[in-house]
Formats: structure tokens, C-alpha cells, sequence
């Protein structure tokens, strides 16, 4: 196998470009990866014009995709070259003190198991690496599309995790800030788990029949009006049982408590990528005492996880695929997409890169 590889990276904040890098090596329990499609991301965005995890250089970016295995360690049980697996954005090190209390995510430290595009090279790469391939890999189910199955990184887990951390129930009234992928996987994912009213909050008009094919009930065009305003009107004063916040920047939390009811809670997944502090309006979150939480979490990894989201695409409970708004053929388009994701350019959702013609797992 080659031992350089061709990568498009992060040279420096600031900066993207196409480089020749080593080929990854594969230790004990990892796995190393071909993409068979790829999906650039927000976050991408923020890591590289914002600086959002600080300065990088030459780190190779992307942490959505799927692949074919090409190699495993000797300590891989479930895997083997030939496999087509999905790959969580998460990757935790599962044997650490953090995942036995519950919070894999953080394993090693604070976000630590955010190890693509952060704290090693990402997948936007001919090649890339997988730790502790038994626990963050899962087998691509028969007939799923390979762009949907990129969903399956980062999209859905973790606007379904913002449903979690809202902890949504049956009949609830939901404000779900932030139309982007993920938070019309947060649409989806508080619709699933019975959400009685959905308001949607964004401006995009495309992103409209998208969100309410997800379950969104009501559509908030925030450039109308002040969004607590028209929130409150439409519910007779009374506000919203659980917010989720999935875009936009620190001032929602200031939203997001003028319209939370008291007991209400917030579920943050949206990558604040610049500024110090978030503020939270003191009167509007009852002087401290009010019972509105604010639940934010980087999104859970692992191979249960994935096979069980991947179950409810398998057996039509959701579709991913209609966030998709480009397809592209080739790895050299990887750049494209990126720049689109950046400029939002032709009312682009999510655009996805396929490596090979052969687009569906067979």
C-alpha cells in the first residue's frame, strides 16, 4: 500500500488546500479507512475561518463520511479488509475512565473524543484512521445510499442528540433554532420522540418543505419579527416546553430563555466557534431560580448507536437523503463542497462527495 497519500487540509487558520501527507498507520485495535463518500461540515467551517479549536496546521479535515476498511490491527474482532462501514464523527476511546461514567464523548478530556479535524487528521484524505475500530465502527446496511450513510457521521446523531439533552416528550411544544442539517435532525428527532408542536426557526425558504416533512408544525421566519414574539402570540403567552439550539450564535440563549417556560429545558449542540462568554438574560431566567436548564453535549459515538440509527433509515422512519441538495463525483471535489458549506451558495443543505460511481451499498 501506498505510504503518502493525497489530503485536503487546513494549512492554517484561514487557509485550505490539497497536500501530500503520510498514509495513517494502523495500530493494534484500529482500522484504517478508503472513503467511499465524504460530507464537509459547518464545523469545518468554524475549525478553519474561525479558528474554532485554535490554530492547525496541515490538518486534514472532514470528520463525515463511510468507507471500506483496508487493513485492521491484530486486536480487531468484528471487522476485516472489504467491509463498507459507517464511521461515527466521534470517536471515543472506549476502555477510558470517562466512558465507564457515562460520557465516552470525553474521553481522555474535555471533547477528546472529538479526535477528527481536532486533535488528529480528519477523513478528507485517500486514507484515513479509526481508533478502537470494534467500538466506532458499524457495518453499511444492503441498499442505503453511501451520501446518506455520511448522514449517519455527525447529522443525525447529533440533532437527535439535541432532542435527548431537551429531553422531549410526548405532546411537548418544541422551538427548534438553526435550520441547517442538524437542526432538521433535531426536527426529526423530536417529532420521533412525540413532540405535539414543532416551531421551526429560520429564514432560508428551501429549508421549509424539508423541516416540515421532518414533523415541524409551525415555520418562524426570525427576519419578520423578534422570534420571542412571535412565539409567545402563537401560543397565548405561554411559551415552549424545550428548546433546541442547532445554530446561530450566543445571542439565542437570551431567545431561548424569554420564551422557555419555567421546568423547561434547553438542548445545545451547536459549535459556538468564536466569542468568550454566552449571557444569559437574568429576569428571563427567574433571577437564577426560574428551572430552565441548559443541557449542552458533543454528540455520543460508537457502534450501538450507529447501528441503532441506522435501523430507523433501514425500515423507513427517516430519510436522511432529503437534506442532500448536491452530489458531487470525485474526490477532488471535496474542495467544491467545502466552499459551498462556506458561502451557502445555491441553496445548498448538504452537499456530499461521492469516491466511486457505485453510489449504494449492495
Amino acid at each position: 500500500m501506498a505510504e503518502k497519500m493525497k489530503a485536503f487540509v487546513m494549512k492554517k487558520i484561514g487557509e485550505v488546500g490539497w497536500i501530500e501527507k503520510d498514509r495513517p498507520a494502523c495500530g493494534p485495535l484500529d482500522a484504517i479507512i478508503k472513503p467511499l463518500a465524504l460530507a464537509p461540515c459547518t464545523s469545518d467551517i468554524h475549525t478553519v475561518y474561525e479558528g474554532g479549536v485554535g490554530e492547525r496546521f496541515d490538518m486534514v479535515l472532514g470528520h463525515e463520511g463511510c468507507g471500506e476498511v483496508v487493513e485492521v490491527g491484530e486486536l480487531v474482532k468484528d471487522f476485516k479488509p472489504g467491509d463498507r462501514v459507517l464511521v461515527t464523527a466521534i470517536t471515543p476511546d472506549w476502555n477510558s475512565v470517562e466512558a465507564q461514567a457515562g460520557y465516552s464523548m470525553h474521553s481522555g478530556g474535555m471533547l477528546a473524543g472529538w479526535k477528527f479535524s481536532n486533535v488528529k487528521d480528519g477523513m478528507f484524505g485517500e486514507y484515513f484512521h479509526v481508533n478502537d475500530a470494534d467500538g466506532n465502527l458499524a457495518l453499511i446496511p444492503k441498499g442505503m445510499d453511501y451520501g446518506v450513510a455520511c448522514m449517519l457521521s455527525d447529522m443525525v446523531p447529533t440533532g437527535f442528540h439535541a432532542a435527548e439533552l431537551a429531553d422531549v416528550q410526548f405532546g411537548d411544544v418544541v422551538a427548534v433554532f438553526g435550520l441547517g442539517p442538524v437542526g432538521l435532525m433535531g426536527v426529526a428527532g423530536a417529532a420521533l420522540k412525540g413532540a405535539g408542536r414543532i416551531f421551526a426557526v429560520d429564514s432560508r425558504e428551501q429549508v421549509i418543505p424539508i423541516a416540515k416533512a421532518y414533523g415541524a408544525t409551525d415555520i418562524i421566519d426570525f427576519k419578520k419579527a423578534p422570534t420571542e414574539d412571535q412565539i409567545m402570540e402563537l401560543t397565548d403567552g405561554k411559551g415552549v416546553d424545550k428548546v433546541i439550539i442547532a445554530g446561530g450564535d450566543q445571542r439565542l440563549f437570551e431567545t431561548a430563555m424569554k420564551i422557555l417556560k419555567p421546568g423547561g429545558r434547553l438542548g445545545n449542540v451547536n459549535y459556538l466557534g468564536s466569542g468568550e462568554y454566552i449571557q444569559v438574560p437574568r429576569v428571563e431566567w427567574g433571577a437564577g431560580m426560574g428551572h430552565k436548564f441548559i443541557h449542552g453535549g458533543l454528540m455520543p459515538g460508537g457502534r450501538l448507536r450507529l447501528e441503532k440509527l441506522a435501523r430507523l433509515i433501514e425500515f423507513g422512519k427517516l430519510d436522511p437523503g432529503l437534506m442532500i441538495t448536491h452530489r458531487f463525483d470525485g474526490f477532488e471535489n471535496v474542495e467544491k463542497a467545502l466552499e459551498l458549506m462556506r458561502t451557502k451558495a445555491d441553496g445548498v443543505i448538504k452537499p456530499v462527495v461521492y469516491m466511486t460511481s457505485q453510489r449504494v451499498n449492495e
